[in-house]
């Protein structure tokens, strides 16, 4: 059974049910195949709800090999999942919710939605800017 805590899941492709993962390498090779800068970029860019077909086999073929699968972008084309290419965009879907999270932005890790880039986050207060108490 896939762990969601670690950003797993399980798809039916091809009458097999497998396992995919966006593994932070996974994540690189769709980030270097989409030409994203970051993960920011390339989440805005899934979320968009623009995404093409080779967007879908790129995630999908990132996910299996994340999770140990190896498997060419040309092998994971020719896959037939149920529901076509509607499975397709739902497995890409479920993978990328399980790896960023539900209307969550990359980087947030803080309560409260603070991003957890260097950019958002406070300095403590300076030794002369502390109480003496």
């Amino acid at each position: 059974m896939a762990n969601r805590h670690r950003g797993e899941i399980d798809a039916e492709l091809n009458g097999v049910s497998r396992r995919l993962v966006l593994t932070l390498g996974a994540l690189a090779e769709l980030e270097a195949a989409c030409g994203a800068d970051d993960l920011v970029a390339l989440a805005d860019r899934f979320a968009s709800g623009r995404i093409k077909a080779a967007d879908l086999v790129r995630i999908v073929g990132a996910g299996l090999r994340g999770a140990g699968d190896a498997v060419t972008d040309a092998e994971v084309a020719a896959m037939t999942t149920p529901g076509g290419a509607a499975g397709f965009a739902a497995i890409a879907a479920d993978l990328l919710v399980a790896t960023f999270g539900a209307g969550s932005p990359v980087g947030s890790a803080a309560p409260g939605g603070e991003r957890g880039d260097a950019s958002a986050q406070k300095n403590p207060p300076a030794p002369q800017d502390r109480g003496n108490g």
